[in-house]
């Protein structure tokens, strides 16, 4: 298992952003609706999106992947899904849906992925029922059938989970008859989501609201997609550029979609200048202590929960940051408070008194973001840091490395 060796850096320059893992992936499984050709670009070269590109191809459909290009084609014929790949992330399962309704049933492991928490695939599952499929979990596994769906369905989800919401929403678009999703997640990536199924003949209106309303569709067509960038990985290079107190650009953004994330760090005492397709960022102030409250989009994003831990784990006085939507995301404290920091939790809030310094120390990281945390905190501590089980972070930053000395960050990966 390699791990990431990390020294204290002062961040300059710019850094380009990928496109969005959060948006590939419930893309590329709706791909699995159509027989046609589908091409996706700015897609990054991430471990999670081969893992959902190995799903294509087990499903029958022929995949080729270069230069940030998807091209998927020929028949759907598989609708069994094997553990191996399954167990290796959340988003595998949102191909369950998608499986049933072209070849009438199929069968999908329950899923794996980052240890943030209990994150049960209950709203998924209660979903696919409304809309007329017959489910039985099995050994792990998760049967879907199709029988019949009504022409009215209203899908009223107790929490707006994202990957519900994209499982659901994508499912309904073959199906006859209208689909209401109601207290849908908001995200951007559904929104883009919402555009790829339009692109291919789908007709489905609300995304970025909380009603989002499908009429099914007997077929969909060959489509060309570009993703839109990775909002959580602006945010991430955002943050370590702040923290190390250093200046740089964040290039080809969505400026919008951090709008939570620009408050915050104007709040505290970054300066933040927004242009139309990048962001720069000065973080040589003094940086002060806030509150910070993580909810739904378009609230502060839970992704950057860990990473803006650090920021504020060197800023003057106290500050709080209140978790609501993975009340377990908190794996990362005890790895930063060996590296100095003062943290401690309390009912789903962590309290992070300011120290002066952290020290660099060998660490483990326990899921995606809490890793590219660490790495900032690496960027800023005294000393040498090692971050450990590397895999988490090629999950999601594509050329982290590469990208972090291009802002003359000093970082290796060493296996």
């Amino acid at each position: 298992m390699g791990f990431f060796r990390v020294k204290k850096s002062i961040l300059s320059g710019s850094v380009k952003i990928s496109g969005a893992k959060n948006a590939a992936l419930p893309i590329l499984a709706a791909s699995l609706l159509t027989d046609q050709e589908i091409i996706v670009s700015n897609v990054p070269d991430l471990l999670d999106i081969q893992t959902m590109l190995c799903i294509i191809r087990e499903s029958g459909r022929n995949v080729e992947f270069e230069n940030g290009v998807v091209k998927i084609s020929s028949n759907v014929t598989n609708g069994t899904i094997s553990y191996e790949l399954v167990r290796k992330m959340r988003a595998s399962f949102n191909v369950l849906g998608p499986l049933a309704a072209v070849l009438g049933q199929a069968k999908v492991a329950l899923p794996g992925g980052c240890a943030i928490g209990v994150r049960p695939v209950d709203f998924h599952i209660e979903g696919l029922k409304k809309l007329g499929f017959d489910i039985e979990i099995e050994h792990g596994e998760v049967w879907a059938k199709f029988r019949k769906k009504e022409d009215e369905v209203v899908i009223s989800l107790p929490f707006p989970s994202v990957g519900a919401t994209e499982h659901l929403m994508t499912t309904a678009t073959i199906l006859n008859g209208t689909t209401i999703i109601e207290n849908a997640a908001m995200e951007p990536e559904i929104e883009d989501l919402q555009k790829f199924l339009n692109k291919m003949g789908a007709k489905v209106n609300g995304a970025g609201t909380k009603t989002i309303v499908i009429e099914g569709v007997s077929s969909l067509r060959s489509v060309n997609h570009e993703v839109i960038p990775d909002r959580i990985e602006a945010g991430t290079y955002a943050i370590a550029i702040a923290a190390s107190r250093g200046k740089g650009y964040i290039e080809k953004v969505i400026s919008s979609h951090l709008d939570a994330l620009w408050d915050v760090l104007k709040n505290t005492g970054t300066k933040v200048e927004i242009y139309e397709d990048k962001v720069f960022i000065d973080g040589t102030g003094k940086k002060k202590s806030t509150k910070i409250n993580i909810l739904p989009y378009p609230g502060f994003p839970t992704d950057l929960q860990p990473q803006i831990m650090v920021y504020l784990s060197v800023a003057n006085g106290t500050s709080t940051i209140s978790e609501n939507v993975f009340k377990n995301r908190f794996l990362h404290v005890d790895e930063l408070v060996r590296m100095g920091a003062d943290i401690y939790l309390t009912n789903g809030t962590a309290i992070i008194n300011g120290v002066k310094k952290l020290s660099g120390a060998k660490v483990e990281g326990t899921d995606l973001r809490a890793s590219a945390a660490l790495v900032i905190a690496g960027l800023i501590a005294e000393g040498i840091t090692e971050v450990y089980n590397d895999f988490h972070i090629l999950r999601g930053y594509e050329s982290i490395v590469e990208k972090i000395r291009g802002l003359n960050g000093k970082i290796e990966h060493l296996e």
